[in-house]
């Protein structure tokens, strides 16, 4: 999944033009066609409220160990 095309969709799914979603949320309209556009480096309190308003937030989570068990280490188990 791309950010930017994904919040472009949300965007124009509730017909807002990208000017009225820099007034509604605060965040500069030159910031919303660079994320909008695939770039990459931005501060991520803006994203937030972009993806705020949309319904969404970020959330950081730590990755699960992942587990590798052979054929044998299976049937043991069973």
């Amino acid at each position: 999944m791309e950010l930017g095309k994904e919040m472009g969709k949300l965007r124009k799914n509730i017909k807002l033009t990208q000017v009225e979603l820099s007034k509604k949320t605060k965040v500069g309209l030159r910031l919303i066609r660079y994320i909008e556009q695939g770039g990459k480096n931005f501060r991520y309190d803006k994203l937030d409220l972009l993806l705020n308003f949309f319904g969404y937030h970020l959330e950081i989570e730590k990755d699960e160990p992942k587990m590798s068990y052979t054929v044998e280490q299976l049937e043991l188990k069973l």
